[in-house]
């Protein structure tokens, strides 16, 4: 029998679920920005000020970890958790940054559709975080994660053959389709987190 100590200290928990959060409120910014009528510029300092906050977290987690002796689990699945969850920010922010930058006016219909299951995607991982206190609940969380990056994959290879239909002009189609690979990146770097969370489980089961 595998005897293993457990931490009372529960702060990793909080650090986790909070930078779910910020993936939360950064889905909220990114189909702000879709919104014709919004502030562009205004949307994007606020992105970036959540990318800010979201960074400040994760540096938290590296400075716990590196001074904390017994973790709740392994110190490289809690650096690679953190990390993840840092990635899916930082692609997000590329997202809204390019359709600020590129001066981005139509996007192809699809682009609502893929922020919807980056959307979701989002609340369930800030649904899934609490959940690693205890280790238990977690299957539907990945599971679904998996149904949702499929779908993902779907719809880009949808918005990639509408971008090369010849609707849109060429310059056009190079912004956009740095803008698509972002929102492709975003949603793969959940389902990374997801697997992340998944070992984790199985590990500690």
């Amino acid at each position: 029998m595998r005897l293993r100590l457990r931490p009372a200290d529960t702060s990793f928990y909080d650090l986790f679920a909070r930078s779910a959060e910020h993936l939360v409120r950064g889905a909220e910014l990114l189909a702000e920005m879709l919104s014709e009528s919004s502030d562009k510029e205004a949307v994007a300092q606020r992105m970036r000020d959540a990318e800010h906050a979201a960074d400040e977290t994760t540096h938290e987690i590296v400075k716990k970890v590196n001074a904390t002796f017994v973790t709740p689990f392994d110190r490289e699945d809690i650096y690679a958790l953190g990390s993840g969850l840092d990635d899916i920010m930082d692609m997000m922010d590329e997202a809204v940054d390019l359709i600020l930058l590129y001066e981005v006016k139509t996007l192809p219909a699809e682009v609502s559709q893929q922020v919807e299951v980056i959307q979701r995607c989002a609340e369930l991982t800030a649904e899934a975080m609490p959940r690693l206190r205890s280790m238990k609940s977690l299957e539907d969380y990945w599971i679904e994660i998996n149904r949702l990056e499929n779908a993902g994959d779907k719809n880009h290879r949808r918005m990639l053959a509408t971008l090369f239909s010849g609707e849109y002009a060429t310059i056009e189609v190079l912004k956009l389709k740095d803008v698509v690979e972002s929102l492709e990146g975003a949603i793969d770097a959940f389902e990374k987190v997801a697997n992340i969370v998944e070992q984790i489980a199985v590990k500690e089961s």
